[in-house]
């Protein structure tokens, strides 16, 4: 299935920008706010956009972006076409607006197309590009469907929490970080975590990382110590003692038993 993408950047502004299509967009547009706010209309509705807003607009829809002078204001934006993204955007509700906020994963997916994009087009790896936008486009669905309460499991501020911590769990991660990823106080975060997922933040992190040891366990040579180190546990002491308290058995009892196997 094809996927064509016609143009993708980064624009910062300060003097002033005004587009319009009155005959509805082209193509594809998906933009994401980085910097500073703007003001868009899409199919007749006003909406401020602020840093961590992502925009996406169908072909046909009408679409006014207006960023006035003085006015800081930077985005990612991709336009695309192509029978793969027209299934995409079928398969699920795609809002006109959504509170995603900056993810450097994301963001990254979107700086990889860019410079693919650069390159001559004797050089660039079309099939490299279309993967890229199918990922880039999946990974954009799953941040906006964990913005809409009926369609995450927890709510919003919890899964941005959980993101987090997985993305940071074989790190010395604290609590506090996490609240402020979020913006919230420690208390209530703890609170608010521990209320909707059943467990401590610390706890969560506890299963990412013996999660992250048993794979190495199983399937590189380090050593136990090594594993100890660079899931997050610190020292192989402590991962130890952890260890043994969730699955009653030592890591190196564990690791020889599925050697066996």
């Amino acid at each position: 299935m094809t996927t064509n993408i016609l143009f993708c950047g980064y624009s910062h502004h300060t003097n002033g920008y005004y587009s319009q299509y009155k005959n509805g967009y082209p193509s594809y547009l998906f933009r994401l706010q980085t910097e500073g706010t703007c003001e868009a209309v899409v199919k007749g509705k006003k909406t401020e956009i602020e840093q961590g807003d992502l925009l996406l607009i169908k072909p046909g829809d009408y679409y006014e972006l207006l960023i006035r002078a003085g006015q800081n204001s930077g985005d990612y934006h991709i336009v695309c076409d192509g029978i793969w993204v027209d299934q995409w955007w079928n398969r699920s509700v795609k809002p006109e607006v959504s509170h995603i906020g900056l993810d450097e994963k994301l963001l990254a997916l979107w700086r990889h197309i860019m410079i693919e994009k650069r390159r001559p087009a004797s050089s660039q790896n079309e099939e490299l590009s279309g993967y890229l936008l199918r990922a880039l486009c999946i990974s954009m669905e799953r941040a906006v469907n964990e913005t809409v309460p009926s369609s995450s499991q927890h709510p919003y501020l919890v899964t941005r929490m959980m993101r987090y911590i997985e993305e940071h769990a074989t790190s010395a991660i604290k609590v506090e970080e996490v609240a402020q990823h979020v913006g919230l106080s420690v208390s209530r975060s703890v609170h608010l975590f521990k209320s909707s997922i059943g467990k401590t933040i610390i706890e969560y992190a506890q299963e990412i990382r013996l999660s992250t040891a048993i794979e190495r366990m199983k399937y590189t040579t380090m050593t136990l110590e090594q594993i100890a180190v660079d899931c997050g546990f610190g020292s192989y002491s402590y991962f130890h003692r952890v260890f043994q308290k969730k699955y009653s058995v030592s890591p190196g009892v564990f690791r020889k038993l599925e050697m066996e196997f």
